[in-house]
């Protein structure tokens, strides 16, 4: 983990709601995708916690949407304002977990970790599909910005505006070797139950401190509770203890 500042060089809003966030500074801490960031905002006593979702150079994109007083104060910030950010926080993905074609599953912000995810794993010579899904054809964003990574990627969205109709269970029916999957916890409770194959999963808890002291993001898992920002954010998909 590492303190720093941070200044922002683009907030561009991707949606009604979900905003791209790039800030500079040292990321160093930053070695793996799958590890979050947590920010202090003006005013507010709780730092946030974010994915990261890229890494290049001496910047850092988040993803995020807008739903209460932190995020929205967040979209209102304008390039160039300095932020105090803690970096390098949790586990990340173990890139080894999901063989040579893995599936990167995510829904609405659930996306973020899986774009960078999805570069680190080109770049060890793999071959990731990426199945994104959302509600609506307006709620879609970052499929582009997949397809250029030279990756198959499918789109689901509920009411069937665009893509494939239904949840991206829908859609699971492409060959892989593995998966990792973030975003909502009955989509991922849904992918973990529709797989045979092993795979990964990052979680989303609030959380007080993010580094493991305050015990408030802890998580019923087959090896006892676990805590979200220490032990994970990513866990594999047997050992999870999904509440009824």
């Amino acid at each position: 983990m590492k303190q720093g500042v941070f200044t922002v060089l683009e907030n561009t809003p991707l949606t009604e709601k979900v905003s791209r966030l790039v800030l500079q500074g040292d990321v160093s801490a930053i070695e793996r995708p799958g590890q979050f960031v947590q920010l202090q905002l003006p005013g507010l006593y709780l730092r946030r916690p974010f994915s990261v979702c890229d890494r290049e150079g001496e910047s850092f994109t988040l993803l995020f949407e807008t739903v209460g007083q932190g995020t929205g104060q967040l979209r209102g910030l304008e390039p160039g304002t300095s932020l105090d950010v803690l970096t390098g926080l949790g586990s990340g993905f173990d890139l080894s977990a999901g063989g040579d074609a893995p599936l990167l599953i995510g829904g609405g912000t659930g996306l973020s970790p899986l774009y960078g995810l999805a570069k680190a794993l080109k770049r060890q010579g793999k071959r990731p599909a990426a199945l994104l899904g959302f509600n609506t054809a307006a709620d879609v964003f970052y499929e582009e910005e997949f397809r250029a990574l030279g990756i198959e990627t499918i789109v689901t969205t509920v009411d069937g505006s665009r893509g494939v109709k239904g949840f991206v269970t829908a859609a699971m029916d492409r060959a892989h070797t593995g998966f990792f999957t973030c975003g909502p916890e009955a989509m991922m409770k849904a992918v973990c139950e529709a797989s045979d194959k092993p795979g990964q999963l990052s979680l989303d808890r609030r959380m007080g401190c993010g580094f493991g002291a305050c015990m408030g993001c802890t998580v019923r898992t087959k090896n006892g509770l676990r805590r979200v920002c220490k032990d994970g954010p990513v866990f594999s998909s047997e050992e999870v203890l999904w509440e009824a």
